[in-house]
């Protein structure tokens, strides 16, 4: 074959950011592995399958790898054109979720919207609708961005109704997560310190007044402050989750031979599926996790800084956020380290909604790699 003749065949090829796909297939693929082991035990003792929640993970990643390939070959029209048709159809979800009958409460929350036979969280969808419409909004409005009612207050209301609606579910942390993307990507859309930083200090007070008048959150705030104070009650979660990471040690107890999963902790094969794998492939296989989480997040912010168009920069940015917050909020949760939240960790927790939605943030930032740098119109 010659030269000519494979540089042509290259040249047809999808300029994909490869080592982002990559860092994305494997975590995928063990986030499959780590289901299987940390929900076998449940599964089987209260639904007769000890694969059930491996098969139907399995099938939502079938279902990512299929959003993440159109989101990355698609025209970037497909985004752009239509921002407020996303950001109304969110919106729309988190309506019908918290007046209608389709939402369903558990744990407390009326979280879950159900249509037909399909059931999702609105949240996961809700977080890369806004994303468009701020990266649409700071693209266009760089010459008002320093004023207060152009540049500021359109992007803080549109927010701040977003939040509100996930309020009244209750979902506490949904609203301060939908709230910082909006602080960093304000920061990065050269919005006036003074301004954030009064957004700020709102919304940690508006914050601490909806805990001080909430028992159950005071409840969760003091567990969290001295989990084993109440260790068998609100301090039960965390303390199970400590327990988990303690006794990996440097190589854990072998895949499959943890003992918390066996329904000592909670949620294992969800929020907390990290202290099992922490519990069972130890320091090291924790380690070898970070280091791809790291990966694709360094090659996910490198795609948005390479971008030559404000608004594929911005996408870009708030599709890695996206990631990164998530990751770093279950992390947090999981060590103890804030107040306990249901935080995924992308690509690793048991959930349809929470994959897509990461396979889809994940698709984004491919289709902008295609030309980043490149100078080339992003919508051809």
């Amino acid at each position: 074959m010659s030269v000519a003749h494979t540089d042509g065949f290259m040249d047809r090829l999808p300029r994909l950011d490869w080592w982002l796909l990559a860092a994305t297939l494997v975590l995928m693929g063990l986030g499959l592995i780590m289901v299987l082991s940390a929900s076998g035990i449940m599964a089987e003792k209260f639904w007769g399958d000890k694969y059930l929640f491996f098969r139907r993970q399995a099938l939502y990643a079938l279902a990512g790898l299929a959003v993440m390939g159109v989101a990355a070959l698609a025209p970037r029209k497909l985004f752009y054109g239509p921002v407020y048709l996303w950001l109304g159809g969110a919106l729309a979800l988190l309506v019908l979720t918290v007046a209608t009958p389709l939402g369903r409460s558990a744990g407390g929350a009326t979280r879950w919207l159900y249509i037909g036979p399909l059931a999702f969280q609105p949240l996961e969808f809700a977080k890369p609708a806004l994303v468009l419409y701020l990266a649409y909004f700071f693209s266009h409005k760089q010459d008002k961005v320093k004023t207060f009612s152009v540049g500021f207050l359109p992007p803080v209301l549109v927010t701040g109704l977003l939040c509100l609606l996930l309020l009244l579910q209750p979902d506490f942390g949904g609203a301060a997560l939908m709230a910082a993307i909006l602080l960093f990507m304000g920061l990065a859309g050269g919005t006036r310190f003074a301004y954030l930083g009064g957004a700020v200090l709102a919304g940690v007070w508006a914050g601490w007044q909806l805990i001080i008048r909430s028992p159950y959150r005071m409840t969760r705030l003091s567990a969290f402050l001295d989990p084993f104070e109440q260790a068998q009650d609100a301090g039960y979660q965390i303390v199970q989750s400590l327990y988990a990471f303690g006794s990996g040690g440097w190589l854990g107890t072998g895949l499959g031979a943890g003992r918390q999963k066996l329904l000592f902790l909670p949620e294992a094969h969800n929020d907390f599926i990290l202290a099992v794998m922490g519990e069972e492939l130890g320091f090291v296989g924790l380690s070898l996790l970070f280091c791809c989480l790291g990966l694709l997040l360094w090659r996910a912010f490198r795609v948005a800084l390479s971008q030559p168009e404000d608004q594929d920069r911005f996408a870009g940015f708030g599709m890695a956020l996206i990631l990164c917050l998530g990751a770093v909020l279950n992390m947090a949760v999981v060590l103890g380290t804030v107040p306990p939240k249901g935080v995924p960790m992308p690509f690793l927790s048991y959930g349809g909604s929470s994959l897509l939605a990461s396979c889809l943030c994940v698709g984004v930032l491919l289709n902008l790699s295609r030309r980043a740098g490149t100078g080339r119109g992003r919508r051809d």
